[in-house]
Formats: structure tokens, C-alpha cells, sequence
């Protein structure tokens, strides 16, 4: 068996040593850095070292044992005089015809240097994971929770209980009233405040998307699979917490699977053979019946069980009117700092926001709030700076005409006045503009 200058070329340049034999036991080749490792073992100066037998240079080599099995010998870990190395011994062939065999030494200097990169690649990983959960992960704590009435005192008073705690959390209840601002609060509230925060909405992909996106997946799993493999977001999450929202959305299959993750806290990615140990506490979130779900057979009533071991029931804005003016304000508050000027609300529109039935819950509630704001230059936010079909609902079909006369006179002064200003000048102004005297305007806005 013969060597071509260029893969002489090619193995002399490699840090790991490397070392050809033939059939007979005799050495082919060895590239500069098994001799360089040689004359340190031996402590002697050494010729040409090629057509000598392996075995009267180092008697425990065990590259001739690879010619007699025809197999590779991987993942040995060998200690001569001085230094620890690493081998892999591999069987050559032509054909079906073994021609000789491989050897492969990785110095323990490479082999920790490897390791130090792959941990500083690791570190950094996590260190930008957790940068990234600091700032777009888990900003809210229980201090942003609103709870005025006792219904809503009393969950996150529970909540509080229970972050404390490392168990796994069901936040049940509509879409809109604030379940991942719950989530956030638990983590924020928990011993895993330090780790990161990791969200994942399971409505969003189909089972195979969603199994790849939680446990992750090796090399070549799949057609199109990344290089190397992906990081699923329990070992993203390790040490912190993983909201699953929407996990009634989840397939049963995989449903299964998460079981034994919560059961044996182990995932195996995609395509993979070994199990990875992970350590995340998880927090899940749903707006349907989840008893409902397993009596259909769409939930699996093991999951449901181990899921809801604490359930957070969080009432829906309709059964709380007494929380909106405080949410209302916190919510406001938010916008002064976007929009850099204050806002306030007035007693008939707190009048009208409790009056709504809210079926968007606090997410509707803001976005009412945020049309608001943004169509009103004055910052004080009366009934008529509200959405009409959200104004209109509340009006008394009752009303004589005489009264909805009253009634729309004086949303039309208001609204000039809010432009004009509510100063005598503007007062003013706004009677000149609807070609009344000041007297009447004074008037209309008594009625």
C-alpha cells in the first residue's frame, strides 16, 4: 500500500497523529505528529520509521488487534509514560480486500482545547439566551398585576403561593386576559428568576414543527435538517422556565411525550438515539375545556392530571368591572411614556368601559384604550372619544327624541371643546364655530 505525496502532504499537516499499517503489522506511514509523540515517548532521536513493525516500536499497540476483527476500535483512552491520548482505530479496505489499518490520536492538549471551545460556545449561547429573556422574555412580576376585586385578588394571591414553589402551573382562561403575564410573574416570582423565560404559542405548528421546535433534533433527521443538529427550547430553557401556551392545541402524540418529559425530565431530540437530561420547570396555558378536550378524546387525561396539578383559573373582564378603572389607568400610564403626554379618563367613559361585556378581555381593553389615546390631543379621554360601536351599545333605546337631541348637541360642543380647549377663549370659539351664543352654550352643557 502506497501513500501519494498529496495525502502524505495532507496528513502532515494534521495536529492528531496519524499512523498506516499493512496487512503485515508494518508501518506505512506516520504523519509529523505521531513522530514528534514517538520520539517524546521513546527519548531517543529516530530514523525513518517506515516498513518497521508497529509492534517492535510500541508493543502495546493495538492497531494490528483492528487487522485480526476487521472492525474499528473507537473512543480509547490510552496513557503512555507521560501523556494521556485519545484513539480511533479503523480497518482500511479495497473493495471487500483489507489492506491495512488507521490509527488516530487526539493529544490531550487538543482534546482539552476542544473542550474549552465547545464550553465557551455553550456559555456564550447561554449568556445570549439569557440576555434575550431579560429583554423580550419575562418582564412582568405580580407588581403588574391588577387585582381589585376579591375573584382576581385571591388568583394571584394563589399565584404568589405557588411560584415559589418548582411545580408545574395550567393557567385556564380566556383568550385576552393575561396568561403569559402570569407566566412571566410565576418565573419572575420563582428560584429560576436567573434562567430564561422561553414562550411558545402550540397553535402555531403541526406536530412534527412543534416536536422539532421543543426536544429539538440531531443531524440528518430529516430532509432539510440544519447541520449539526438544533437546540430544542427545553435545553434553551434549562434552569429557567417554558410556557407552553395554547397546549390544548397540541397533538396527542406528542402529547405523550411531554408526559415522560415531565415525568422523567429527559428529552430525546428528533433522529436521536442518546436522551438528554433537562431541568425546566413548565408553566402551561389554555382558553378551552380542557376536561371537555379529554372527554373527547383530544387531551390525554394522563397529561391533564399531571398538568393541573395547580390550576390558575383567571376570570374573564366581564365578571371584574370593578378592575377596569385600575387597569384602565395602568394601561394609559403605558401609553403617556409611548406617546409622551398624560392621559386621564373621564367618569362617563369609565361608566361605558364597565358597561361593555369584553368578550377580547384585557387585550380588547387595550386596544380600545390605545385608538383612544392616539385620536385624542387633549389626553382626557370622555365617552366620545371612545369607539362608536363600543359607545353605541350602551345607549338608552329608551330615550325621548328630544333627549337624544340633548344628547348629540352636547357631544358636538364637547368635541370642539376638547380641540379649543376648555379656557373662556375656547369656550368662545366653540360657540362662534356652531353659531350660538355663549349663554346657550353654557346651556347645552347643563342639560
Amino acid at each position: 500500500m502506497e501513500l501519494n505525496p498529496a495525502a502524505r502532504a495532507t496528513f502532515d499537516a494534521m495536529r492528531e497523529g496519524i499512523t498506516i499499517i499493512d496487512t503485515e503489522g508494518r508501518l506505512v506511514f506516520c504523519n509529523r505528529a505521531y513522530l514528534d509523540f514517538l520520539r517524546k515517548e521513546l527519548g531517543e532521536p529516530l530514523g525513518s520509521v517506515e516498513g518497521k513493525y508497529l509492534r517492535d516500536l510500541r508493543p502495546g499497540a493495538r492497531l494490528p488487534d483492528v487487522l485480526e476483527a476487521g472492525k474499528p476500535i473507537l473512543h480509547i483512552t490510552r496513557q503512555e509514560t507521560k501523556d494521556f491520548y485519545f484513539v480511533n482505530l479503523y480497518p482500511i479496505y479495497e473493495g471487500d480486500t483489507l489492506v491495512g489499518g488507521l490509527s488516530v490520536v487526539t493529544f490531550l492538549e487538543d482534546a482539552y482545547q476542544t473542550r474549552e471551545e465547545l464550553e465557551a460556545v455553550e456559555a456564550r449561547s447561554r449568556q445570549a439566551l439569557h440576555s434575550i429573556s431579560k429583554a423580550n422574555g419575562a418582564r412582568y412580576t405580580f407588581d403588574d398585576i391588577v387585582a381589585v376585586t376579591p375573584a382576581v385578588a385571591r388568583v394571584k394571591d394563589l399565584a404568589q403561593r405557588i411560584a415559589v414553589t418548582d411545580a408545574t402551573v395550567l393557567l385556564e382562561s380566556e383568550s385576552g386576559t393575561g396568561k403569559e403575564l402570569y407566566a412571566q410573574a410565576i418565573h419572575n416570582a420563582s428560584s429560576r428568576r436567573d434562567g430564561v423565560f422561553v414562550a411558545i404559542n402550540c397553535s402555531n405548528f403541526n406536530a412534527n414543527m412543534l416536536e422539532s421546535e421543543l426536544f429539538g433534533y440531531a443531524e440528518g433527521a430529516f430532509t432539510g435538517a440544519k447541520r449539526g443538529g438544533k437546540m430544542g427550547l427545553f435545553e434553551a430553557a434549562a434552569g429557567g422556565t417554558l410556557f407552553l401556551d395554547e397546549i390544548s392545541e397540541m397533538d396527542v402524540g406528542l402529547q405523550a411525550k411531554l408526559l415522560r418529559v415531565l415525568q422523567e425530565h429527559v428529552i430525546r431530540p428528533v433522529g436521536g438515539i442518546k436522551e438528554v437530561a433537562v431541568d425546566v420547570r413548565v408553566v402551561a396555558a389554555c382558553n378551552a375545556d380542557l376536561p371537555a378536550y379529554v372527554a373527547a378524546g383530544k387531551f390525554r387525561k394522563d397529561l391533564y392530571y399531571r398538568l393541573s396539578t395547580f390550576p390558575l383559573h383567571i376570570p374573564p373582564l366581564r365578571e371584574r368591572p370593578g378592575d377596569i378603572p385600575a387597569l384602565a389607568q395602568a394601561i394609559l400610564e403605558d401609553f403617556s411614556h409611548k406617546l409622551r403626554r398624560p392621559f386621564r379618563l373621564t367618569e362617563d367613559a369609565v361608566t361605558c368601559l364597565q358597561a361593555h361585556s369584553w368578550p377580547g378581555n384585557v387585550r380588547e381593553l387595550r386596544n380600545v384604550l390605545e385608538f383612544s389615546a392616539y385620536l385624542t390631543p387633549s389626553g382626557v379621554i370622555n365617552q366620545e372619544a371612545l369607539p362608536s360601536d363600543l359607545v353605541h351599545q350602551q345607549e338608552d333605546v329608551g330615550l325621548t327624541l328630544a333627549q337624544r337631541t340633548r344628547a348629540f348637541e352636547k357631544r358636538v360642543i364637547l368635541n370642539l371643546l376638547e380641540q379649543n380647549g376648555s379656557s373662556l377663549e375656547g369656550k368662545k370659539r366653540t360657540a362662534a364655530q356652531l353659531g350660538i351664543s355663549l349663554a346657550s352654550l353654557y346651556n347645552k352643557l347643563k342639560d
